[in-house]
């Protein structure tokens, strides 16, 4: 099992923008709704740019019980955030969790 599945510190920890082209409105697949335009070009989750940070998608507590409700259909920046990784353990020491070993 994903540690990811009782994580969830990088969804209350980063902002999380990309291509307008990703939104289901402009023929992708992340729901606009739970968006915000940033320009002509990007968009934002809702809830990144916020403090605290929490995606609007995020479902459950931090470190605990996680799930992402558009997990199917979340942006590219999710997609290729890695567990393990130098930014995955950065999120995790922030909310107070331990770090994981790289998954490389």
């Amino acid at each position: 099992m994903s540690q990811c599945q009782s994580c969830g510190a990088c969804c209350a920890n980063f902002r999380v923008d990309f291509s307008i082209y990703e939104l289901d409105t402009e023929g992708g697949a992340v729901p606009a709704g739970l968006t915000v335009e940033v320009n002509g070009n990007t968009a934002r989750m809702r809830g990144t740019d916020h403090v605290p940070i929490r995606c609007a998608a995020l479902c459950g507590k931090v470190g605990e019980k996680i799930g992402c409700g558009i997990y199917e259909w979340r942006p590219s920046p999710c997609r290729e955030f890695e567990e393990g990784s130098d930014a995955c353990n950065r999120a995790r020491a922030r909310h107070g969790l331990a770090a994981l070993d790289s998954l490389f």
